[in-house]
């Protein structure tokens, strides 16, 4: 992975996590001052959106460490494991808060309740990316394992010359 290519990740996980520090506080503020008014219950909704961006952020620091261990070239050991696991798991509790949006939501579709099956729809796909990374992690786990298999093998190869 180039240089310009870890800061100009570098640079969108910044913005990203400033955005979402910015949403959280915007939505503690108004937790804080806003009195309910509307159709919509207003306090869940900005609970769940408060812990919606606590899964993204977590996933932006396990991404940022994985970076990090791809700059060093230390990706393909056990600890990368941890870190993509909290992606794993971040995604995961991403999908269960889209959920809660589309349970709240849901008794104000009605009239519409085609746009609860998509909202549920957008939620099988988000735990879709969860299982593709899963996949991703399987494959990491192959990769540590020849790498270590290949460790051994010049290991031995050493003793032998």
């Amino acid at each position: 992975m180039g240089k310009l290519t870890v800061r100009a990740l570098r640079v969108v996980l910044v913005v990203v996590l400033a955005g979402t520090v910015f949403v959280q506080a915007s939505m503690v503020w108004a937790l804080a001052t806003d009195p309910e008014d509307g159709s919509l219950p207003l306090t869940p909704l900005r609970l769940i959106t408060i812990l919606g961006m606590v899964s993204a952020q977590v996933a932006l620091v396990c991404v940022w460490r994985l970076v990090t261990m791809v700059r060093r070239g230390t990706v393909f050991s056990h600890t990368a494991f941890r870190y993509v696991d909290g992606v794993i798991g971040s995604i995961v509790a991403a999908a269960l808060v889209w959920f809660a949006v589309t349970a709240l939501n849901a008794p104000g579709q009605r009239d519409d309740p085609g746009v609860t099956v998509i909202m549920g729809g957008v939620g099988v796909a988000i735990l879709g990316v969860a299982l593709i990374v899963l996949l991703l992690r399987m494959l990491l786990a192959q990769a540590v394992a020849r790498d270590v298999e290949a460790t051994q093998m010049q290991a031995e190869l050493d003793e032998v010359i």
